[in-house]
């Protein structure tokens, strides 16, 4: 447990890093536990107390406060027992310090987490390239009649070997008309010669997340209908990362990347422009055929708290995932990237990992 008390008189009390203390019984279930030598290095705070010391020095710092932040689920979605031990603890100081001001800690750490330090930035790089490595091996395995589970099973295999916790998120392995679900999670299906394979994924590195989708023929080859999407898909992907600059808010970057997969459905045929003229101006037609948004910022956790109506800021690392799913054609794809913003325009951090259909098409083939 961590408490954080800046502005104390004394030192040692402004930032106090409270651990369980090892047993000989704990060594022998659970291994050795961490020392205080090796939580001031890794923490790089000095005052270490054991964990059934909490009570007393909170009681003791609380005494000189006059709010106090808690960490507790604000979420009403969320259900009631989500964060039990937080709400005993708030409940625990408000019984004895009945005048104490409280102060949610979630905005505070909404910012905090909106916008990257290096550090961040530079493990959410490492957690790319696991995942560029995992896209690889895929590339290079996947044949027709394989199944689902046995291309997660190689993707878990990768993130492990180069490092990783394992998947940010459960692996979407959607071949064929699964692609059609958008959290498609079974993976229990035959990658068929001629359907296209939607894939999601992303290694856990560090506690920090990767995030990309990569849509690729199952032969190795696309068809002509197939890679008329895919091109379209790529088209409205590449127009979308232009607009990721500083100063862009979220709704209105995901209503223009809308329009330009407009022009580009219509181009397909799925629609004409005189239906456009038609359409319900609250309920474009594009929406029938793109069901999700552009963007998600990416983290700690794969969707990170994020404010939609906070302009994009330097240091923000978002997705940028336009796709195109067409019922009556059976065909689902989609296209991500994680996207660094940077005082100079946007930076993509997936760049290496295969996106045009020749590069893809020669490495499958190979």
């Amino acid at each position: 447990m961590l408490l954080l008390f800046p502005e104390h008189p004394l030192n040692e009390y402004r930032e106090i890093l409270f651990l369980k203390k090892s047993s000989e019984k704990m060594t022998k279930w659970e291994g050795e536990g961490m020392s205080e030598e090796q939580a001031r290095e890794i923490s790089g705070i000095m005052n270490i107390q054991s964990l059934s010391d909490f009570s007393k020095i909170l009681d003791k710092c609380v005494s000189d406060a006059s709010a106090v932040y808690y960490n507790t689920v604000e979420n009403i979605e969320m259900t009631s027992g989500y964060n039990m031990q937080d709400s005993q603890l708030r409940d625990s100081i408000q019984h004895k310090f009945p005048l104490l001001e409280e102060r949610p800690l979630g905005p505070v750490l909404l910012r905090l987490r909106m916008i990257k330090e290096p550090e961040e930035i530079d493990i959410i790089k490492k957690s790319a390239k696991i995942t560029e490595a995992a896209y690889r091996s895929v590339f290079k395995e996947l044949k027709p009649g394989m199944n689902e589970y046995e291309i997660e099973a190689l993707i878990a295999y990768e993130f492990l070997k180069n490092g990783a916790e394992g998947p940010a998120f459960e692996s979407i392995v959607a071949s064929g008309k699964n692609a059609l679900t958008l959290h498609y999670l079974e993976n229990n299906g035959v990658c068929k010669d001629g359907d296209l394979l939607l894939l999601d994924i992303g290694a856990d590195l560090a506690y920090y997340a990767s995030d990309c989708s990569r849509t690729i023929p199952v032969n190795g080859l696309f068809s002509k209908r197939q890679s008329e999407f895919y091109s379209a898909n790529l088209r409205v992907f590449k127009q979308a990362v232009s607009l990721m600059t500083i100063g862009t808010k979220m709704s209105e970057f995901h209503q223009e990347v809308g329009e330009f997969m407009e022009k580009e459905l219509i181009d397909l045929g799925l629609y004409s422009v005189n239906d456009v003229k038609k359409q319900d101006k609250n309920n474009p037609l594009w929406k029938q055929y793109y069901w999700h948004g552009t963007s998600h910022s990416i983290g700690i956790d794969v969707h990170d708290p994020f404010d939609r109506e906070f302009p994009f800021h330097a240091g923000m690392i978002m997705s940028c995932e336009p796709g195109i799913y067409a019922m009556e054609e059976g065909m689902g794809l989609r296209l991500e990237n994680d996207i660094l913003i940077t005082e100079h325009g946007p930076v993509d951090l997936t760049a290496d990992i295969p996106i045009e259909q020749e590069e893809i098409e020669a490495l499958m083939n190979k």
